[in-house]
């Protein structure tokens, strides 16, 4: 009498309605497919939110500091503008405009003939050799 038919269904079940005690395979592959999912579309997600950060370790490190800050500001606060721009400031290498200024200069200094002073001095010339003294020898 188990496997007798409710009087109020039709005679021909579907195939996604088990029987009692019987294991609910639609039930089971769907929990399957939906975690797979969420596993995939949540690895796509932080590959795409990492982008930005990839991105910026070809350039300088401020710059990729910059970057990782916005990325994490905007994973945290789902604010995507700051993802954007982490993104274009990624995408943009700035120019340096520090090494002209420093060969100006110092093409200036030379010019001007004032010597460098204290570490910038010692960085960049050598430190002179001292002159020998004969005195040492018992000369005349």
């Amino acid at each position: 009498m188990a496997d007798a038919i409710h009087p109020a269904a039709i005679e021909h079940l579907p195939v996604f309605i088990t029987a009692p005690g019987q294991t609910d395979w639609l039930f089971s592959g769907v929990v399957v497919f939906l975690l797979a999912m969420i596993l995939i579309v949540g690895n796509f997600y932080f590959r795409l939110h990492a982008l930005p950060e990839q991105m910026a370790h070809r350039g300088k490190k401020v710059q990729m500091e910059i970057v990782a800050v916005l990325a994490l500001i905007s994973l945290f606060t789902h604010n995507h503008i700051f993802w954007i721009a982490g993104l274009l400031l990624a995408l943009i290498d700035f120019p340096d405009f520090s090494s002209p200024m420093i060969s100006i200069a110092q093409s200036l200094e030379k010019l001007s003939g004032r010597a460098r002073t204290g570490e910038d001095e010692a960085i960049v010339s050598p430190p002179e050799p001292e002159p020998k003294s004969d005195t040492a020898g018992g000369g005349i």
